[in-house]
């Protein structure tokens, strides 16, 4: 592909804590956001925790994501997102089951194709692929994420989602690769400022930037 992708949108993943609420808010404002998946800053996200991040997100008009699909229905969250290193088909079934057809259901897929095709054909809103962070080997890392995102993107319709992005050039090969979402981690560890900053930059390489006023 010559161009990014037009509809290319950013997908923020929020350490939930709290400073969460101002992270979320910051970038909201910084660039157009059209999801937001609520993770855990160390231990497992509790109501408590994610409730005001799901709030903070859809006054904003971000759809709100959980890891977990009871805690997404208890919360009224979009939907939920699915990690990899499990039966996703059972979990996808299951995830449907609890929060219904109207209801966000995407996955991380890891490196399967099949898991990516399986879940496709299922009705997945969404399929990710990632070059997590605790593998080593980066450049291998992103070079296979890129791949996937450049495989899936040259032959199916559903959105695709590129996770662990880090740099606006990276973002931007993504968009132009056929990533239909490039997802940017908000991590409790940076200032509010510079998530904002990031948020800012990476939204502009791939065109999703605020809206004036």
């Amino acid at each position: 592909m010559t161009h990014v992708q037009p509809d290319c949108r950013l997908y923020l993943v929020v350490e939930a804590g709290p400073a969460a609420v101002d992270h979320l808010s910051r970038a909201a404002a910084a660039a157009d956001v059209a999801c937001c998946l609520v993770v855990p800053a160390g231990a497992a996200t509790n109501a408590a925790a994610a409730k005001p991040i799901v709030e903070t997100a859809q006054r904003a008009g971000i759809a709100a994501l959980l890891q977990d699909a009871d805690l997404a229905l208890a919360l009224r969250a979009d939907g939920v997102h699915l990690g990899p290193g499990r039966d996703l088909a059972a979990a996808y079934a299951a995830a449907r089951q609890t929060l219904g057809r109207e209801a966000i259901v995407g996955a991380d897929v890891g490196l399967s194709r099949h898991n990516a095709m399986s879940l496709a054909e299922a009705g997945a809103d969404y399929v990710a692929f990632g070059a997590p962070a605790h593998l080593t080997d980066r450049a291998r890392a992103r070079q296979r994420r890129d791949d996937l995102v450049t495989w899936w993107g040259e032959i199916f319709e559903v959105p695709c989602v590129a996770l662990d992005v880090e740099m606006p050039a990276e973002a931007e090969r993504l968009a132009r690769a056929g990533a239909n979402f490039i997802a940017v981690r908000l991590a409790l560890a940076a200032a509010p400022t510079a998530s904002c900053d990031l948020v800012t930059q990476i939204g502009a390489a791939i065109g999703a930037r605020a809206a004036a006023g």
